[in-house]
């Protein structure tokens, strides 16, 4: 107890021989934690506390500090001083209010770190007594909501905001924060709507109000009826969606601008002139460089967001000019630390402002482009656990996208094109993309080329399997649409079916060490299944006749995966073990490609050597092809069209549940009230008497 007294809330020695002076607030905390009520020695005790500079840190660690018995001595103090804190909240002194909300915070985070193990209930009772916690839940979260929609300042409101992100992430686990039935009886989920609805507003608070939506969603939301979860997706109000999916797509466009300016940077440096005199072998290191820190709780909004409500499809369409963050002049100050997934407003003020930064030769962009363009950052390198968890996340959230009809029509429509500079992983046998003007397409060929980048570029020993299923599905679901509506995408099919054979090759290659983790066979099923669409239904969706020709030329030209594969399952299917089932399944849906090799191999074969020549040209196997459909028997396969909808549980709970708690953790890390200089708060609220 006497280091934390000297710790802080110290003034300095007047003398050697004298004692420290106390501030005059840590002399009346003393008098709470001393036991007996301290209003009754002095009457104005309440009244005068909530006019003192609030000592965050003093406090905090006094509540620490206590030991089972001091707590149960004082817990009537405690459980008053909560209560005069809800009561200064309808104070007409707005000081009395910040300090009040500071103090709020500081028994909410003091009382939970030192009772970690204390059930909700405990900690409940601690705090408020538990015959009177509804009451003063009630009375807290009706004046939280009535600051938030009132005419109160941008401080106040964000001061509100930041007690709210305290509260919703005291403990590790947020479904197991029982306080927060309370704030599921009493809910602020209008509050939020008002400042995501309001320009002004949103500029100042759109952040922390989405970041603090996305974590309420996710509070026991698999055990009971989340009343946020229900209204998030019923919510129709155009202004409100428009205005969350702003929040969104400033956050992850500042991240996009963070990239480019340190990729300029390294581009420019020593260290890359010394990669281009040795070759390539540094680049890998140089690119680790290149990291930024991902910020997984606004991709959790944007998640929910999606996955919750069918109306906020339209958002991700809404075009709007692009804005390159870094030429304007605007540099609002930030009231919180830039930290990794800190709950850091991003520079809203742009998108909100009237005179935007407009040019000429500038592009209109959206959320989903800018979406795809963090897509592509954050999928290069996915061995850091905070890009891995964004990376999947991004894939999840492009699942739910490629299964909505809506979005499946915007993405194909032929007269919305857009250019899409997605960024690529370095990689030693090809050059660094310098196609800064890559053409405008239908947004599906931007999340194919990031489908295809993510095949090529992470087949490696510790293999993401989770991902490469997510991509396979994504590119499974957005075929099944083409096929359905009958929409002949202009894509460069090629690229796509060279990466699904060189995964084809890559996991005969790596057969025995991928076993002993993943089930192969059933990646490997989705994969020849897609060739299988493609050799079912091509004729359907493929741009030209000609495509389909070329899907041919490439199965006949590398045979000897497929032949390969084909041996391996074989192999597997016919020994008693675990993998018999999925590889027998392989072996069956190989029909066709097997039919297509064996009928035209020897068609090749017999027209070089009838012509003589040892080594035929494209053309001229695609001739043979054109010349030899009439003989090919082909057997019709069912439900290569049917695909399993996407569901968050089971198979996802478990990464919600851990990917929340890491959120949880760093909002919490990073919500510091100090951070809101109390200095300036009481300096605006100094002309109110």
């Amino acid at each position: 107890m006497a280091q934390v007294e000297k710790k802080v809330g110290l003034l300095r020695r007047t003398s050697s021989s004298k004692k420290p002076l106390k501030e005059k607030v840590v002399l009346m905390y003393d008098d709470i934690f001393a036991g007996s009520d301290p209003a009754m020695t002095n009457p104005r005790f309440w009244d005068e506390l909530f006019l003192m500079k609030v000592n965050l840190e003093y406090l905090e660690a006094k509540l620490e500090s206590l030991d089972g018995d001091e707590v149960l001595k004082i817990k009537d103090n405690i459980n008053s001083l909560f209560h005069h804190c809800i009561q200064a909240l309808g104070e007409e002194h707005q000081i009395k209010v910040v300090n009040a909300l500071q103090t709020l915070c500081a028994l909410f985070r003091g009382v939970h770190q030192k009772n970690k193990s204390a059930t909700g209930f405990d900690i409940i009772n601690m705090l408020m007594g538990f015959d009177k916690a509804e009451l003063r839940m009630k009375d807290l979260m009706e004046s939280l909501d009535s600051l938030l929609c009132g005419d109160s300042s941008a401080s106040l409101k964000s001061l509100c905001l930041k007690l709210l992100l305290c509260l919703v992430t005291v403990t590790d686990n947020i479904s197991q924060n029982t306080i927060l039935e309370y704030v599921m009886i009493n809910s602020i989920f209008e509050a939020i709507l008002q400042i995501l609805s309001d320009v002004s507003s949103r500029s100042q608070h759109g952040y922390d109000a989405v970041v603090l939506l996305a974590l309420l969603v996710n509070y026991r939301k698999y055990e009971s009826v989340n009343p946020y979860i229900v209204k998030l997706s019923i919510l129709d109000d155009e202004p409100t969606l428009d205005g969350m999916g702003m929040v969104v797509h400033q956050a992850l466009t500042e991240y996009n601008r963070q990239y480019k300016d340190k990729e300029e940077e390294h581009q420019g440096g020593f260290l890359s002139a010394l990669s281009s005199m040795v070759g390539s072998m540094f680049i890998a290191d140089a690119e680790e460089k290149l990291s930024v820190q991902t910020n997984e709780a606004i991709l959790l909004a944007l998640y929910e967001a999606v996955h919750l409500n069918r109306n906020f499809i339209t958002v991700l369409a809404q075009s709007h000019p692009e804005i390159d963050m870094a030429a304007t002049s605007i540099e609002p100050t930030p009231t919180t630390p830039t930290t990794p997934l800190s709950t850091t407003p991003p520079l809203l003020d742009l998108m909100n402002s009237a005179e935007l930064p407009l040019d000429p030769n500038l592009q209109t962009s959206n959320l989903l482009i800018t979406f795809l363009k963090y897509s592509s950052i954050v999928m290069q390198d996915t061995k850091d656990e905070h890009r891995l968890n964004s990376a999947r996340l991004c894939l999840i959230i492009l699942t739910c996208i490629a299964e909505d009809q809506y979005a499946d029509a915007f993405l194909h429509d032929d007269n919305m094109n857009f250019r899409v500079n997605l960024h690529r992983m370095p990689m030693r046998h090809r050059k660094k993309n310098a196609d800064k003007n890559s053409p405008s397409r239908p947004l599906v060929c931007a999340v194919l080329d990031l489908m295809v980048e993510f095949i090529v570029t992470h087949m490696m020993k510790d293999f993401p399997m989770d991902l490469y299923m997510h991509c396979v599905q994504i590119i499974h679901k957005l075929i099944c649409y083409q096929k359905k509506c009958r929409i002949r995408l202009h894509y460069t099919w090629r690229e796509l079916w060279s990466a699904l054979i060189n995964l084809l090759k890559f996991f005969l290659s790596n057969e025995t060490s991928l076993l002993v983790k993943h089930n192969i066979f059933h990646m490997a099923l989705q994969v020849v299944n897609l060739f299988n669409m493609f050799i079912t239904y091509g004729d359907t969706f493929l741009p030209t006749p000609s495509s389909y020709d070329e899907l041919y030329y490439e199965i006949v030209r590398m045979h000897q995966v497929f032949d390969n594969l084909y041996c391996m399952v074989l192999r597997v299917s016919t020994n008693a073990g675990q993998w018999k089932e999925p590889a027998s399944k392989v072996t069956h849906a190989l029909i066709n490609v097997r039919a297509i090799i064996n009928h035209f191999s020897p068609k090749i074969e017999s027209y070089a050597a009838v012509n003589h020549i040892s080594q035929l040209s494209e053309d001229q196997v695609l001739d043979v092809v054109r010349s030899n459909y009439d003989t090919l028997t082909l057997k019709l396969q069912d439900g290569l069209d049917q695909f399993e909808r996407y569901s968050e549980q089971p198979k996802e709970a478990a990464f919600f549940k851990e990917l929340v708690r890491s959120i949880s953790l760093n909002v919490r890390k990073n919500v510091s009230l100090n951070t809101l200089s109390q200095d300036v708060l009481l300096k605006e609220f100094s002309s109110i008497s």
